[in-house]
């Protein structure tokens, strides 16, 4: 590449980058209304903390602490912090009195404690109650860690960098990275903020992701210690003892990378906004089907009642035992997901969905005289298998296979034996239907998008 290309491409680059930036800065009267009501929230919460427990503080943490918040974000997120001496039923117990008297239209959630959440005057505001402590290693429950690295975040950012971390987060927004919840099992806003200032900003974070080799292990305050078995590693500056990337999935990793390549290469707009698909009609359904000639199947349930952070694990789970199952019965699977809404479904393609009625099963070598000889006598006098016969040195029977049909395996309560999900596995119980080939096409009202995500992967 000459010189003059070299510039032109850097031009682009920043061009795009700036335009971005320009699109996802906060303008003044944006900042100054969010710094309004987040200053007289923390004043009402100041008054009911100290009432009930005169050490008690109060502070504004996440990303509008931080000044790495995007334009339209919403959230307030206020920590009512009180000291370690306080026994955890009585944290809670206050905690939920400040939270209802800073947000008096708030209702109640619950993550490792209880904590209020509502909206004031457009505003997210979530009120959580942790413990002061001197040390993140010292943390009770995770929400302890919290107050620690906004105080280390602080002091690392400037405006540049904060402004970097904004691009990169509407980049990895753009990309379908963004995110620590365990649905998408990608990037959290801390772990964004701490891969902006370990490499400089958000440039040379994507030059640098280009040509990760995973593991990639960060260390941005050389605790030295790392047992982490994870894509991507960034021990926590607060707690050594912490990935910050450990809800990251591989695919993820994978995933920026590819794009962060895409944008040094061809630098665009595009890439930064989320391009979700139109829902996938009937029509096309069908197109897919007869062009992959595949047979898709489907178990379809009422999704339990869980927050996402709680379902999709059970979901991903339940996936991946029912897709072993199929395997394991010879249907091959081809690709599976799986989409949640009011019902849940576990969505496979197989490669093969019936299979003789006969299986083949390999017994072991003639000359391990005791198991070879219990093989043989197993089989020997059954009326329904064919053999055993020799073959390559080893006892060969053929015997009916269970299923002979993937329809017939799923409807059946062999279901129930492979690893699902608990609050799945009593969804099923409760009933199921399962879907074959075009009966599918039952599934587009609910879930045409994700159908149509399925039936035109991208990276």
């Amino acid at each position: 590449m000459s010189e003059e290309d070299a510039d032109r491409d850097d031009h682009d680059r920043e061009q795009v980058v700036a335009e971005v930036r320009d699109r996802v800065d906060p303008a003044a009267e944006e900042r100054m209304r969010l710094r309004e009501v987040a200053d007289r929230l923390i004043e009402r919460a100041e008054t009911a903390a100290t009432e009930l427990c005169a050490d008690a503080d109060v502070l504004q943490v996440g990303s509008t602490a931080r000044n790495t918040w995007i334009s339209g974000d919403r959230d307030i997120d206020i920590f009512v912090r009180f000291p370690p001496e306080l026994d955890r039923e009585t944290l809670e117990e206050y905690g939920l009195e400040v939270g209802h008297a800073t947000v008096p239209d708030g209702h109640e959630e619950y993550a490792e404690h209880p904590y209020v959440k509502g909206e004031v005057e457009g505003f997210d505001i979530d009120v959580v109650p942790c413990f002061r402590l001197e040390s993140a290693t010292d943390i009770r429950s995770a929400v302890d860690r919290t107050p620690f690295h906004t105080q280390y975040l602080n002091r690392r950012l400037d405006d540049n960098l904060a402004g970097d971390v904004r691009v990169t987060k509407q980049f990895l927004k753009g990309i379908g990275v963004y995110g620590s919840d365990l649905r998408t099992q990608g990037f959290s806003g801390y772990l964004t903020e701490l891969l902006v200032c370990e490499y400089g900003g958000f440039r040379p974070l994507l030059e640098a992701a280009a040509d990760w080799h995973p593991p990639v292990e960060l260390d941005p305050e050389d605790h030295g210690r790392s047992s982490f078995d994870d894509p991507l590693v960034i021990i926590d500056p607060t707690d050594p003892e912490r990935n910050v990337a450990a809800v990251c999935a591989a695919e993820n990793v994978a995933r920026f990378q590819h794009y962060a390549r895409e944008f040094l290469a061809n630098p665009r707009v595009e890439l930064f906004d989320a391009d979700e698909p139109e829902p996938l009609t009937d029509a096309a359904l069908r197109d897919h089907l007869e062009q992959r000639t595949t047979t898709p199947v489907a178990v379809r349930f009422d999704a339990p009642d869980l927050v996402d952070d709680q379902l999709y694990p059970q979901l991903y789970k339940s996936l991946d035992g029912i897709t072993n199952g199929l395997d394991d019965r010879g249907f091959d699977v081809f690709r599976a997901t799986t989409f949640a809404d009011d019902t849940a479904v576990v969505f496979a393609e197989l490669a093969v969905s019936e299979r003789p009625a006969v299986e083949r099963h390999e017994g072991p070598p003639v000359h391990v005289r005791d198991h070879a000889a219990g093989f043989y006598d197993a089989y020997a006098d059954d009326p329904n298998a064919y053999g055993p016969f020799i073959e390559g040195g080893r006892y060969v029977t053929e015997r009916p296979r269970s299923f002979t049909a993937a329809r017939e395996y799923l409807e059946s309560d062999r279901l129930f034996d492979v690893g699902l999900g608990a609050h799945v596995e009593t969804a099923l119980e409760d009933g199921y239907e399962v879907l074959v080939g075009d009966d599918i096409a039952a599934l587009l009202d609910e879930f045409g998008t994700g159908l149509a995500a399925y039936f035109d992967p991208r990276p």
